[in-house]
C-alpha cells in the first residue's frame, strides 16, 4: 500500500514540476522528509535517484524536439559531473549530521521561494529571446555546471531548480532551449550523483524507483496542463508553499517545529 502512496506522490510532484518548470524533485524532497519522516540524508539521496527518471525522459523528449544545444549540454554536463563528484565527497562528511543537511536544504529552498514569489506576484518573467544556440562562453557554462553539480552532490537539487534559471537569467537563453539543454545536461549529473549516493548507502532504491516512475508520468500531464493555468498565480501559490518549507527546514535546525 505504501508504494501506491509513493507512486501517487511522484505523480503529483511530476505534475507540479511540469506546470512550474522546476522539476519534481523540489516537491518530492520535502514530502518524503516531513510527510514520510525520511532521514535527511536518505531524503536527499532518494530524491536525486528518483530525478534520474524524469531527467532522462525529459532529455530524450527535448532532443527529439530539437530544444537542446548539444555543445552547451556537453560542456555543462561534463563540468557538472566533476562538480557533483566534489559535492558528493563533501556530502560524505556531513551525511550523519541531519540537522546540518536540513539547514542547507532550507537555505536552498529560500532561493526557490523568492524566485517564484518574484515572478508570480510581480508578474516578472525571464526574457524570451529567439535562437537555437545558447549564449555565453564555454568558461561561464563550465563554471555554472561545476557549481550546480556541487550543489546537486550536497543537497540533491539542481536541474529545474538551478540550471534552468541560470540559463535564463545569466545566459539570457530562450525558454525552450534553457529547459531542453538543462535536461540533457542534468541527466548525467543526476546519474553520477545517484551512483555516489547509492554507494554512500543513503538511497532507498525501491522508493526512489517508485517515485521516479510516478514523477515521469506526472511530468507528461503537467506539461499538457500548462496552458490551462495562469503561470503567475501558480508560481505565487507555490512560492508561499516553498517559503513555508524553507522555514520548516531552517527552524528544525534550531529545534523549532512548525
Amino acid at each position: 500500500m505504501m508504494y501506491v502512496i509513493y507512486l501517487i506522490t511522484g505523480l503529483l510532484a511530476g505534475i507540479v514540476g511540469g506546470l512550474l518548470g522546476t522539476g519534481g524533485c523540489a516537491l518530492i524532497m520535502p514530502v518524503i522528509r516531513f510527510g514520510f519522516h525520511f532521514d535527511p540524508a536518505i531524503a536527499v539521496g532518494t530524491t536525486l535517484t528518483a530525478v534520474v527518471f524524469t531527467a532522462g525522459s525529459g532529455a530524450i523528449q527535448h532532443l527529439r524536439m530539437k530544444n537542446v544545444d548539444k555543445t552547451t549540454a556537453m560542456q555543462v554536463g561534463i563540468s557538472g559531473v566533476v562538480g557533483v563528484i566534489i559535492g558528493s565527497i563533501i556530502f560524505a562528511y556531513i551525511k550523519d549530521y541531519g540537522d546540518l543537511i536540513d539547514l542547507i536544504v532550507g537555505i536552498a529552498f529560500i532561493i526557490v521561494s523568492v524566485r517564484m514569489l518574484y515572478e508570480g506576484l510581480l508578474g516578472k518573467t525571464p526574457p524570451a529571446p529567439a535562437g537555437t544556440t545558447m549564449p555565453g562562453t564555454p568558461a561561464v557554462k563550465s563554471a555554472l555546471g561545476t557549481s550546480i553539480g556541487m550543489l546537486t552532490g550536497i543537497i540533491g537539487l539542481g536541474g529545474g531548480y538551478a540550471l534552468v534559471p541560470s540559463f535564463l537569467y545569466f545566459l539570457k537563453a530562450p525558454m525552450k532551449l534553457a529547459i531542453g539543454t538543462s535536461m540533457a545536461s542534468f541527466v548525467w549529473i543526476a546519474l553520477v550523483g545517484s551512483i555516489f549516493k547509492i554507494y554512500q548507502d543513503v538511497v532507498n532504491i525501491p522508493v526512489a524507483v517508485t517515485l521516479g516512475i510516478g514523477a515521469l508520468i506526472g511530468a507528461i500531464f503537467g506539461a499538457k496542463l500548462v496552458a490551462k493555468f495562469k503561470p503567475n498565480v501558480l508560481k505565487a501559490l507555490f512560492g508561499f508553499l516553498f517559503l513555508y518549507v524553507s522555514l520548516k527546514y531552517i527552524l528544525l535546525y534550531f529545534g523549532i517545529h512548525i
